[in-house]
């Protein structure tokens, strides 16, 4: 997250950006501006977004971000790169 109810980051093709205006720790991962360049990983780049819009709890610890899930047993990590 760049900043307070900001969202952005690299899909394995394009690079997206929004925002949640819920509050931390819930997440919605669903309206999302996404770039539209086609890649050999577009199957990849539909799974990933499709586990994103499924995730609706974050929680973060120093550089690591969580995403879950709840009922589902499907989480996301990510981890800021510097």
């Amino acid at each position: 997250f760049p900043g307070p109810g900001l969202i952005s980051g690299q899909a394995p093709c394009n690079s997206y950006s929004g925002s949640s205006d819920i509050p931390y720790p819930w997440f919605d991962g669903t309206r999302l501006a996404v770039t539209r360049r086609a890649c050999p990983e577009m199957a990849t780049e539909a799974a990933f977004f499709e586990a994103l819009a499924d995730m609706t709890v974050a929680e973060i610890s120093g550089p690591v971000l969580l995403l879950t899930a709840p009922g589902t047993g499907r989480s996301m990590v990510f981890e800021l790169q510097e």
